[in-house]
């Protein structure tokens, strides 16, 4: 068995999912269930013995101690973030307890945990932290993408609560001995991703008949990864990583926020128009920028690919045509996301 930590979120609950769909190992899932934590996820999974649901918090070291006796899973991965950059702008204190304090709970746990285990049970645990390329700050253009040895400069409290999540896996293989893994991953997009994030927002409000709003220029660049290339690169780095190694992935697929919502607004065009006959580009709006936001992230995946063997299998175009088509055919999953308290936040932040 595994553990998986936020299992509910958006990668969380991919990962889970395609994870089941290739191996009948069981899952053992823990999730809080905040905002974007939602069971909707996992439907496919009801009655599936192979998944077992808990809801809870990885700070509560008392539950994870007693999960991780019951059940004796041979890794752990963790999901568990708080991981939207306004919402950390706008109150900070949730991606500290969560993103910092949450970590070192559920590590000194796993570390109790791993310490009592046979030699050989020992030796084949891991322990892999998912978090994120925003560690590593904001490039400018032309500068080289972020490979595993770029310095960290955190920019917002989200960004910075995770680099604090980072540097503590890390010392807890050098220091104890634990065997970590880390892997950075750039923006994920696709299925089941809840609609404060660019791309689902866009859609939702979209055929909503609702602004797009775009920070700033709408110049900001990202790089795009298809959220089940990114299960499949941990996958692979669960499997054949080397112990307290970081792993880059990134989708190859670097471009400005203006043109991710032209292409949105394009498929939307094509695959469900307005009825007036006009393109969604007209519900465009440009709103004032957040504070401190970075212009530019783009990541190295070759050592990866070097080491690993892995590549990701979607193009920017085949995934956001996935993706607009899952939300379409998905509008359930749609209105029973957004709910009165999330219109409410939307409203406020983008106001």
């Amino acid at each position: 068995m595994i553990l998986v930590t936020g299992g509910a979120g958006f990668i969380g609950a991919n990962f889970v999912l395609d994870w089941l769909a290739q191996s009948d190992e069981p899952v053992l899932n823990l999730d809080k269930l905040t905002y974007a934590g939602n069971l909707e996820n996992l439907a496919s999974l009801q009655g599936d013995t192979r998944h077992v649901f808990v809801r809870g918090d990885i700070g509560d070291t008392a539950l994870v101690e007693r999960l991780l006796s019951e059940h004796r899973p041979r890794a752990v991965l963790n999901f568990a973030a708080e991981s939207h950059v306004d919402r950390s702008i706008h109150g900070p204190e949730d991606f500290i307890q969560t993103n910092i304090v949450g970590t070192f709970r559920l590590l000194e746990a796993v570390r109790a945990y791993w310490n009592g285990l046979d030699d050989e049970a020992k030796a084949a645990f891991r322990f892999l932290h998912v978090s994120t390329d925003e560690v590593y700050g904001s490039l400018k253009s032309g500068e080289p993408a972020f490979t595993e040895l770029h310095r960290y400069e955190p920019n917002s409290p989200y960004s910075a609560s995770k680099a604090a999540s980072d540097h503590l896996v890390r010392a807890y293989h050098h220091t104890y001995g634990l065997p970590v893994l880390t892997t950075n991953c750039s923006n994920n997009y696709g299925p089941y991703h809840f609609p404060e994030k660019l791309i689902p927002l866009m859609i939702v409000n979209a055929l909503g008949g609702k602004a797009l709003p775009i920070y700033g220029d709408g110049q900001q660049i990202r790089d795009w990864l298809y959220v089940k290339d990114h299960c499949s690169a941990i996958r692979r780095v669960l499997e054949a990583g080397r112990l307290g190694e970081v792993y880059n992935v990134g989708g190859w697929n670097e471009k400005p926020n203006i043109e991710i919502v032209d292409t949105v607004c394009a498929l939307l065009d094509e695959l469900r128009p307005r009825t007036d006959g006009q393109s969604y580009r007209e519900q465009i709006t440009f709103v004032k920028d957040r504070p401190g936001h970075d212009r530019r992230y783009a990541i190295d995946a070759h050592k990866l690919e070097r080491e690993l063997g892995w590549k990701p299998a979607e193009t920017f175009d085949t995934g956001i045509r996935k993706t607009v088509q899952w939300y379409l055919d998905n509008q359930a999953w749609v209105a029973g996301v957004t709910s009165g308290s999330y219109r409410q936040w939307v409203e406020t932040h983008y106001a």
